[in-house]
């Protein structure tokens, strides 16, 4: 059986990690077309790297909850197990999932601890902070960025998660509203394709799912998992 699973905000929210809806959190502080759009940068970019800086320096804080760690079990106890094909394709640019052991994530909205320059397109780690004024180490530019997609840019490994989505057998949403294409119309397309499809979240999203549970990820995607491996 072929596993796609998609994470949202919701499963590193109880890593202190918060989501767009949070009531007083960083986001609300900060109009998402000054900071999260490519004209926001060209207007301000000392105000984007400040607000990036901030979620980078959050972020490296932050530790991988019991979700995180439990998918990554599943992954490790899928392959060993020889039972299919697994992907984790998550919209978070945060590397909580690759810090509690999974090995193959897809980061569709990019990596918050990665550096983009956009003058030559070089991309790779981030040492700390950045600004206006840092130098592409590749080509000497002064256009660094961090390596996320902002709205209105096209999101990264599409092609792949194109072929992965309807080879599904069990399409599993993961603490995501579903109101954000194209990650929304996943469950969708994976439905179309015959596959069974399951939310966790820890409230009903819009979307349409053949079965969804409710919670804390932390407690309901261990139990999940546990089941899986156990079945």
């Amino acid at each position: 059986m072929n596993i796609v699973i998609l994470t949202g905000a919701g499963i590193s929210a109880e890593s202190g990690l918060g989501t767009f809806r949070d009531v007083g959190g960083l986001w609300t502080r900060y109009p998402l077309e000054d900071v999260a759009t490519p004209e926001g940068f060209a207007k301000d970019p000392a105000l984007v790297h400040e607000f990036y800086n901030m979620r980078r320096r959050i972020a490296r804080r932050a530790s991988p909850n019991a979700a995180h760690a439990a998918l990554a079990r599943l992954e490790a106890g899928w392959r060993e197990a020889g039972r299919g094909g697994f992907a984790l394709v998550t919209q978070n640019v945060d590397d909580l999932h690759e810090r509690a052991g999974s090995r193959n994530v897809l980061h569709m909205h990019g990596e918050l601890l990665r550096q983009l320059c956009g003058a030559c397109g070089d991309r790779r780690d981030c040492p700390g902070d950045l600004s206006a004024a840092a130098r592409c180490p590749a080509c000497g530019a002064g256009a660094l960025r961090p390596d996320v997609v902002w709205f209105g840019e096209i999101p990264y490994r599409m092609e792949e998660i194109g072929d992965l989505v309807p080879a599904a057998d069990l399409f599993v949403s993961i603490g995501t509203s579903g109101e954000v294409y194209p990650a929304a119309g996943f469950a969708a397309e994976a439905a179309r394709a015959g596959a069974r499809t399951l939310e966790l979240n820890l409230e009903p999203s819009i979307g349409r799912f053949d079965e969804a549970r409710e919670g804390r990820a932390s407690e309901i995607v261990p139990l999940w998992v546990a089941q899986m491996l156990a079945g």
